[in-house]
């Protein structure tokens, strides 16, 4: 869609296109871990072809046209619960959700042939850092597995200050420098352990709670962060986007 300044979003679109080339191989499937669904339990998604689920408002027409039609995977589905109930989580099931923009747009732009399965697994709604960092490690076997577990989030996501930003074309001093400059560090920190324990404290960072209001954004990378065990993260993409901030990291 368009947006001023027009090539806001390009860097990032070209990051997504590069993903592919960056993991290696093509999955055999993806587990993905959107800020934009929560429930009180964890819950994974079981429908076998989901839909769309345009869960924005007042975009252009053509926004909610959108179409990724790629398979589910409820046998993954059952592996994901599996895993997760024996590391003594209570795990809900949901065959009915479509895809939320927090998976379709990302995919379509990374994966746009749709032809890899996709299954969407919650947040769980208290967005307790220690247990989604728990969460990804018992989800941990799936990457010897062939599946591509993504965190689909904003690494800034205070709005008002982007839209601020977009409106005043103020893009003099970027949002979320400091932030991102402790979560670089601590994503890309060889101890393991450390690096999980200032996640934990994640509140604690610089302007934390400036780049993150409320977290939901952000705990999409604890749960990779754990799902990752020993490996070490690096860091794939700086962008600006609407002056602040935003980054992406892999791991693996």
């Amino acid at each position: 869609m368009e947006w001023n300044p027009a090539k806001a979003w390009d860097d990032m679109a070209e990051y997504l296109r590069s993903v592919p080339a960056l993991i290696g191989q093509k999955p055999k499937a993806i587990l993905l871990i959107s800020g934009h669904w929560e429930e009180a339990s964890v819950t994974v998604q079981t429908n076998p072809a989901p839909g769309m689920l345009f869960d924005y408002h007042g975009f252009p027409p053509h926004t909610y046209r959108l179409d990724y039609p790629a398979p589910g995977d409820p046998n993954l589905a059952i592996r994901v619960k599996g895993l997760l109930e024996d590391n003594g989580f209570a795990v809900g099931t949901n065959s009915e959700r479509g895809f939320d923009h927090g998976a379709f747009i990302p995919l379509m732009v990374a994966f746009p042939a749709a032809d890899i399965p996709v299954v969407q697994l919650s947040l769980r709604s208290d967005l307790d850092p220690a247990a989604h960092i728990a969460m990804g490690e018992a989800l941990q076997p799936l990457r010897s597995e062939g599946v591509l577990i993504v965190g689909s989030g904003m690494t800034y996501h205070n709005m008002q200050v982007m839209m601020r930003n977009k409106n005043l074309g103020n893009h003099s001093k970027r949002a979320g420098e400091a932030f991102d400059i402790w979560l670089s560090n601590t994503l890309t920190n060889p101890d393991t352990v450390q690096r999980n324990a200032q996640l934990v404290n994640w509140a604690d960072a610089p302007s934390a709670r400036i780049a993150h209001p409320r977290e939901e954004h952000l705990i999409p990378i604890h749960v990779v962060a754990g799902a990752a065990g020993a490996d070490v993260g690096k860091k794939t993409l700086e962008d600006t986007v609407l002056g602040a901030v935003e980054s992406a990291f892999q791991f693996g």
